[in-house]
């Protein structure tokens, strides 16, 4: 009998044919049992830009004039909390409606303005807690505890691979975020799931991908170390059933040897005209930006583009100067996401790709000084009950505001959108249920949603 990678490989077309790879990749496991999408999905993949630290709503995309109005009165209820403080703070920043669809959108975003009929901005979203870590967990796992698969895994693991010669699941992270890969991570789920982390510092191809190129073996060579090595995992194997993290180490060095050949090429942005490049601009983030393009070109499936940098890890956390701050902030992410849009737009990849904006929760409407009480140079405090994110492509409807936080921009009250409800609406668009991705670990069926999450059917085109 040929046990479930034998009868794979000799199959021919391997995990690339079947719409749902979780049916085949652990039988033994209980991984999700469907072989065709559960709805008719609207992409093939996802680009998500993670603003590290939180962006300000109410200084990019969701205007509050009562702030002016206000300035300085001190909210009621228990979310103020006063800190070295004073009360309301309007933005500086003049909003405004552009395009046909009348998107209203801050100055400190031009180039996105200019995709204004493409973007569904929105402004309901909230969260659990206004702390980083389990921010970020939730916003990247559904869970505030480092203990669940990351969005990217339960997507790689719900849609497999279109491209066996690299990873469904790649991070772009310059510098390690707070928590850090337990934010990438696939937990209980299979280990091919599992994100690719990819240190953008350097944007040479030996350096994004480390030891790419065998320094003394050709590719004959390795070729036939890797049969005998397989021979020796499939002795090995057929002694342990049920052993998933040896299937895991033997996809890993499957994919490191077909990566020799496809990731040189994928991951070398040098190959591109330079109009595009400067397009993006020549920062870390607008070339990330660039490469998240090349890669699910080629076929990853999940793409997460974190803002952070080696010397800071919250970029976005503007605790002080936080106008400053947003306009350094805006002016690199707008020129970069824009690009982006455009160039998944000239490609005809748009329709396809879902781009997903946004940071872990928001800022709050209320101003934050620092110990020398400078109101020039306050900032802006965690907030989590009301903030803005935005998607675009992938079947969202384009020119669209959805949801409204009060007149301040404290509470989100109007299509109110948990975390849950993003990632249910994020599987719906790649044709998957969230209810019915299911993963059996430890006794119980989990899924990225929990018991949690509606799919926000307002956004759908």
């Amino acid at each position: 009998m040929l046990n479930r990678r034998q009868m794979l490989q000799q199959a021919g077309a391997g995990f690339g044919m079947l719409g749902m790879a979780g049916a085949l990749s652990s039988l033994q496991a209980g991984e999700a049992a469907s072989t065709v999408p559960h709805v008719t999905p609207k992409a093939k993949r996802v680009i998500f830009l993670f603003m590290n630290g939180a962006p300000s709503h109410v200084d990019t995309l969701d205007p509050k004039p009562a702030l002016a109005k206000y300035e300085g009165s001190q909210p009621s209820g228990e979310l103020y909390r006063k800190i070295n403080g004073t009360g309301y703070m309007p933005s500086p920043f003049k909003f405004r409606a552009h395009g046909e669809s009348g998107v209203v959108m801050s100055e400190l975003l031009p180039n996105l303005a200019k995709h204004a009929d493409d973007l569904c901005v929105l402004r309901s979203m909230h969260t659990n807690v206004p702390n980083h870590e389990p921010g970020l967990l939730i916003m990247n796992s559904g869970n505030q505890q480092p203990i669940r698969p990351s969005l990217g895994s339960w997507c790689s693991y719900g849609l497999g691979t279109e491209n066996e010669n690299l990873p469904g699941f790649v991070v772009l992270c310059p510098g390690l975020p707070v928590v850090g890969p337990q934010l990438w991570s696939s937990s209980f789920l299979p280990g091919q799931h599992q994100g690719m982390s990819v240190d953008t510092n350097d944007m040479q191809v030996d350096k994004l991908v480390a030891n790419l190129n065998h320094p003394n073996l050709s590719r004959a060579q390795q070729q036939r170390q890797l049969e005998f090595l397989g021979k020796l995992n499939r002795l090995h194997r057929e002694q342990r059933q049920g052993e998933a993290a040896l299937d895991a180490q033997i996809r890993a060095m499957e994919l490191a040897f077909n990566m020799q050949r496809e990731a040189s090429e994928t991951f070398d942005i040098s190959r591109e005209p330079a109009h595009v490049r400067d397009m993006y601009g020549p920062t870390t983030f607008g070339q990330s930006c660039l490469l998240a393009r090349r890669l699910c070109e080629n076929g990853v499936r999940f793409v997460q583009v974190y803002y952070v940098s080696k010397n800071e890890k919250q970029p976005w956390d503007t605790h002080s100067d936080n106008n400053r701050k947003h306009r350094d902030l805006c002016a690199d992410s707008d020129r970069a996401t824009a690009a982006l849009l455009t160039d998944l737009k000239a490609r005809g990849m748009l329709e396809e790709t879902l781009v997903v904006w946004g940071g872990e929760f928001g800022r709050t409407p209320y101003a934050q000084l620092d110990k020398k009480q400078d109101y020039t140079k306050a900032g802006r405090d965690h907030h989590h009950t009301g903030f803005s994110m935005f998607m675009a492509g992938g079947g969202v409807r384009g020119g669209l505001m959805y949801g409204n936080t009060d007149e301040f921009g404290m509470d989100a009250i109007e299509n109110r959108i948990h975390v849950h409800d993003l990632h249910a609406t994020i599987l719906h668009q790649l044709g998957i249920d969230h209810q019915r991705l299911t993963y059996r670990y430890s006794g119980r069926d989990f899924r990225l949603t929990d018991v949690h999450g509606e799919v926000v059917r307002g956004i759908i085109s």
